[in-house]
């Protein structure tokens, strides 16, 4: 039967047909699951882009210059940290990229003065350029003991005597010239001005100090050196007691044949200024006859042979007077005019002539 009706349509009721509905729901959730996946990444990724970017460069007018202590063994991530806590960069994360993308893995340690809000990229411009190196002057003349070096090294900002001693006798540094069972850099130490960086601590410029004297001494022909048996240890022994009593070039190989030539008949050495090391106050350079009687390894009136180290530090001039001794058959000298130039005898009459003459002439 014909009802005039529209056959074609779904039917409206419950549970009838409704399957072009559902299929157009589920392809959009489909479409907006896609939307989601892909674009939600796209747009984290596009702000990080957009964070790191704005990272990079400063925006605004630099802060003012503050200093930053790069600490040695520090690597990209504990740099980038104490530059955000100064206020360098904005972020410790943003530096570590961007210093690792342009193959900078390391920065030199040292005291660096930056700007506040600088900046990733102008950050690790400034660190390749390296540390602003601050130098303090250390002056070492020949003569002076360790101690008197140690005293020198504490009026340096922040550095103590008393570490720099205690490096100097516990091994810290070795010198290539100090014997096996010696723990001493007496006479090791290279008297020289030396510029000392802020980042050097005492052990450092300890290493300095006798890597320059080792330098030197071999260059000087030290290290194989013997001379009438005395070898490299025994003969920068001898070049300190020079230093100390030489007070004219013209005397050192002098003062040097005296040594050699009493040394090579038993006879003590005689040499006041052991006894002034061994009495322990460098400032204090006269003699008593009490002072004579020092029971101590270093009174070369009480005992024969060398002393057992070095007791000051030495000069170019003393250690080639050492090893280049005069040919003398002198043992014996004093002090004969106001300019310290000696008086040189070979027998005991002779030097009893000097002595007098050197009274005489109020030197003595």
């Amino acid at each position: 039967m014909i009802t005039g009706e529209d056959l074609t349509q779904s039917d409206p009721s419950p549970g009838g047909p409704s399957r072009p509905r559902r299929r157009r729901r589920r392809r959009g959730r489909t479409m907006a699951v896609i939307v989601a996946v892909v674009l939600i990444p796209v747009l984290v990724m596009g702000s990080g882009v957009v964070w790191f970017v704005w990272e990079i460069d400063t925006h605004g007018t630099p802060g003012p210059t503050v200093p930053v202590q790069i600490q040695p063994g520090w690597g990209v991530p504990r740099i980038g940290e104490e530059l955000h806590r100064d206020h360098i960069i904005g972020s410790s994360l943003a530096f570590q990229i961007y210093a690792r993308f342009h193959g900078d893995n390391s920065f030199q340690a040292g005291t660096y003065y930056l700007h506040t809000k600088l900046g990733v990229r102008a950050a690790v411009v400034a660190l390749k350029r390296g540390p602003k190196i601050n130098y303090e002057v250390l002056t070492v003349p020949p003569g002076l003991w360790l101690q008197q070096i140690a005293a020198r090294v504490a009026k340096l900002y922040g550095r103590s005597a008393q570490t720099f001693l205690e490096g100097a006798r516990n091994n810290s540094v070795r010198s290539i010239f100090e014997p096996a069972g010696v723990a001493n850099l007496e006479g090791l130490l290279r008297p020289d001005t030396y510029k000392i960086s802020n980042s050097q601590d005492e052990i450092s410029i300890l290493q300095t100090m006798v890597d320059t004297f080792d330098t030197r001494a071999k260059a000087l022909g030290l290290l194989n050196a013997d001379v009438d048996g005395y070898r490299a240890y025994q003969i920068i022994i001898i070049a300190s007691m020079i230093e100390a009593e030489a007070k004219v070039p013209q005397d050192r190989p002098l003062i040097a044949s005296v040594i050699y030539n009493r040394l090579a008949a038993n006879m003590p050495l005689q040499i006041d200024s052991t006894v002034i090391y061994a009495r322990g106050n460098p400032a204090e350079r006269t003699l008593s006859a009490h002072d004579l009687q020092i029971p101590s390894p270093y009174n070369t009136y009480l005992h024969t042979g060398l002393p057992p180290t070095p007791i000051g530090s030495v000069s170019d001039a003393s250690l080639l007077a050492a090893l280049h001794p005069a040919h003398t058959t002198y043992l014996y000298y004093v002090v004969a005019g106001k300019d310290g130039h000696h008086a040189f005898a070979s027998t005991y009459q002779q030097q009893q002539q000097n002595i007098a003459a050197a009274q005489k002439a109020g030197v003595l």
